[in-house]
C-alpha cells in the first residue's frame, strides 16, 4: 500500500495535445528507473524512428508528444524502484502497477481509464530424456501489457517468453504495426497462444508414451502387467493441471478483446483476435481431455496393480495348500505315539513318501489347470 501511495504522490499531471493528462515525472532523475528497460522505442507509421539505442522512456515519451506515434517499451522483472517512475511518467493505475511487480497474477484483462492492462501466462515445454517422478514439464512465467493510446508497455517475468525477436518479426510487418498499440498486444497474445499450442502437442507426446506403457501387453513369462510408477503419472498429471491455470483464464479476456468494441483496440485488428480465441479455445479442449484421460490412467494403473497383487496371493495360497500336504502327514507322525499304523511294515516310509508326491502332484497340477500357478 505504501507504493500505491508514492505513485500517486509522484503523478502531477499535465497535458498531451488533445488535453488528456501526463504525469510531469522526469525519469532521468531516477538513474534506476531504466535499468529493467530492455528495449525502447517510437514507432511512426509502422516503422521504428530512428533514434538512439539509449532512448530512455521519458525521452521516447516526449518524442511521441511531439512528432507523433506511440512508444514501446519492454521491461524484464522491473522493481518497485524501477518501474515507479515510469508508472508515473504514463499515468499508470497504481493497483495495476502492484500487480506487474509483483507477479503471480491470473490471467486477465482489466480496464484503467485510458489503459488497459494485461496478464498472459506464459508456458515453456522442459525437455527431458524420461518422464520421472519429480520431472519438471512446464515452466510458467508471465507478460503484463499497458496498452494506451501512443504507448505500449511490457513487463516480462521469468527466465523464458523473450520478446525480442516478436518485435523485429513485427517491425517486418509496418502495415500491421501501423494499427498501434492494439496491433502489438494482438500479436502479443497470438504469440503467447501459439506457445501454447507447442506445449501441448509435446505434452501429447508424454501422455501417449504413458499411456503406451500402462495398457501394453505383458512380456511373455512375466504374467499380467504392473503398470508403471504411479507418482509419474501424477506428476504429469499436476503439470497438466499447471497448464490448465494459465489457458482456462484467458479465454473470457480474449473472447472480450475480440467482442465487445473498445476505444484502444482498433476495429481491424479486434477481428484478429477472434482467430486467437478460436485456438485457445481449441487448447484449452485439449488440456481438459489430458486431465480426464490422464485420471482415466490412473485408475488403469491402480487396478492393474491391484490385479497383480491378487495373482501374487493366489500363488502364494497355492503354495501353500501343497506345503500343507506334507506338513499335515509329517506332524501326524511326529507325534510319537506307540500304537500307529504302518510303523513296524518295512514298506512304510517310502509309502508315505511316495503318498506325499502323488497328493502334491495332483494339487499342483489341478491349481496349473485353473491358472493359479
Amino acid at each position: 500500500m505504501s507504493m500505491i501511495r508514492d505513485l500517486r504522490a509522484a503523478v502531477r499531471p499535465s497535458l498531451r495535445k488533445d488535453g488528456s493528462a501526463y504525469s510531469s515525472y522526469d525519469t532521468t532523475r531516477d538513474p534506476t528507473a531504466a535499468s529493467a528497460v530492455v528495449d525502447c522505442a517510437v514507432y511512426r507509421d509502422g516503422r521504428r524512428a530512428a533514434c538512439d539505442d539509449t532512448l530512455t522512456p521519458h525521452e521516447a515519451m516526449l518524442q511521441v508528444r511531439r512528432e507523433g506515434g506511440f512508444a514501446w517499451i519492454g521491461l524484464h522483472e522491473p522493481t518497485e524502484a524501477e518501474f515507479s517512475g515510469i508508472a508515473a511518467e504514463f499515468g499508470l493505475h497504481p493497483l495495476a502497477v502492484e500487480d506487474a511487480v509483483h507477479a503471480h497474477q491470473r490471467p486477465k484483462l482489466e480496464r484503467y481509464d485510458d489503459t488497459l492492462f494485461t496478464v498472459f501466462k506464459t508456458i515453456h515445454y522442459v525437455e527431458h530424456a524420461e518422464l520421472t517422478a519429480t520431472s519438471e514439464i512446464v515452466e510458467t512465467g508471465e507478460v503484463m501489457c499497458f496498452t494506451g493510446r501512443d504507448f505500449f508497455i511490457t513487463v516480462r517475468h521469468g527466465g523464458h517468453g523473450s520478446l525480442r525477436a516478436l518485435r523485429r518479426r513485427l517491425q517486418e510487418d509496418p502495415e500491421l504495426l501501423a494499427k498501434g498499440p492494439s496491433a502489438v498486444l494482438h500479436t502479443i497474445a497470438d504469440h503467447v497462444v501459439d506457445g501454447y499450442i507447442a506445449v501441448a502437442d509435446a505434452m501429447q507426446d508424454d501422455i501417449d508414451d504413458v499411456e503406451s506403457e500402462v495398457f501394453s501387453p505383458p512380456s511373455k513369462g512375466k504374467g499380467t502387467s504392473r503398470g508403471v510408477d504411479a507418482g509419474r503419472i501424477y506428476q504429469l498429471k499436476r503439470e497438466v493441471l499447471e497448464f490448465k491455470r494459465a489457458v482456462s483464464p484467458l479465454l473470457r479476456p480474449m473472447l472480450l478483446l475480440s467482442e465487445r468494441p473498445m476505444r484502444l483496440v482498433d476495429p481491424d485488428i479486434q477481428k484478429y483476435f477472434r482467430d486467437v480465441a478460436d485456438h485457445l479455445t481449441r487448447v484449452q479442449e485439449q488440456v481438459v481431455g489430458f486431465d480426464e484421460l490422464l485420471n482415466s490412467i490412473l485408475q488403469a494403473n491402480l487396478a492393474q496393480a491391484a490385479v497383480a497383487q491378487n495373482e501374487d496371493m493366489r500363488k502364494i495360497t497355492s503354495w501353500a495348500a501343497i506345503i500343507a500336504v506334507p506338513t499335515a502327514v509329517c506332524g501326524v507322525y511326529g507325534m510319537n505315539f506307540k500304537h500307529m499304523p504302518e510303523l513296524e511294515w518295512r514298506y512304510g516310509y517310502p509309502m508315505v513318501l511316495v503318498l506325499i508326491g502323488g497328493v502334491c502332484w495332483a494339487i499342483h497340477r489341478t491349481l496349473k489347470r485353473n491358472g493359479w500357478l
